[in-house]
């Protein structure tokens, strides 16, 4: 086990490698980085993060088809409606069909037009005032999802189970919309703080943070992020989600 000081020396020289410029080229986070416009940003970041789950590489390919789906015109595309003829079975990544993103779209289309951006809805629902930022936008975010499809759900767009679930996914894309340090994200969100941000956990991130001695919950859940994240804040209060590159980064090569 490290001493404290020690653990903290190699997670800050860790982040700071990894949270660099060359990052975003091999990462999702550079499709939302072409737009300019905060609702193309939006709907980038949580589309891109939505389908990122696997091989990186192929995660990348197949966000780059996906903004080329929507001739790189995200915002116009959802709120035009074009996306009503993509086929039902088109494959957009493993398990993520046409059918699955199309949901998401009619559900933004319905975002933007109520609450003008995604931020919007994040701001509407009181997300920066609860304890569980994260969690409680994607309550609301589901709500309109369903509310534009008939009142259906779909787990492959949101996670159902939001009293377990890690929300790994949606934690990444906020990560990337609200922390500002001008890097590799993007801060365009000033609704949420960075310090209400928490950290994406995956199993590499959850099996590198227990072997660390910085987390003995042997789940990869909500209460393990929770845990996870208070160590962290610890370390930097206002900023913890910046150890996310250094957990990432660490086992994997980089």
């Amino acid at each position: 086990m490290m001493r404290d000081q020690d653990l903290r020396n190699l997670l800050d020289a860790e982040a700071e490698r990894i949270n660099s410029p060359i990052f975003i080229d091999d990462d999702p986070v550079q499709f939302p980085r072409r737009f300019e416009r905060q609702e193309d940003i939006e709907a980038a970041s949580l589309l891109s993060a939505t389908i990122a789950w696997g091989n990186r590489r192929m995660i990348c390919r197949n966000c780059d088809r996906l903004m080329s789906l929507m001739a790189d015109d995200p915002y116009a595309f959802i709120m035009e409606g074009a996306w009503s003829a993509i086929p039902d079975e088109m494959n957009i990544h493993r398990t993520f069909f046409g059918r699955n993103l199309k949901y998401y779209l009619r559900g933004l289309q319905l975002v933007f037009k109520r609450y003008g951006t995604v931020e919007g809805l994040a701001a509407a629902c009181g997300a920066a005032n609860s304890e569980l930022p994260a969690w409680t936008f994607v309550k609301q975010l589901g709500a309109v999802l369903a509310e534009a499809n008939g009142g259906e759900s779909d787990s492959r767009c949101l996670p159902m189970n939001l009293d377990t679930t890690a929300l790994k996914r949606v934690n990444m894309a906020l990560r990337w919309l609200v922390r500002d340090d001008g890097i590799v994200d993007m801060g365009v969100w000033k609704v949420i703080k960075p310090s209400q941000l928490f950290i994406p956990m995956d199993v590499h991130v959850s099996d590198v943070s227990r072997q660390l001695g910085l987390l003995d919950r042997k789940s990869t859940d909500r209460k393990a992020v929770e845990q996870l994240t208070r160590r962290l804040r610890l370390y930097r209060p206002e900023d913890p989600c910046v150890y996310d590159f250094a957990l990432f980064g660490i086992g994997m090569g980089l």
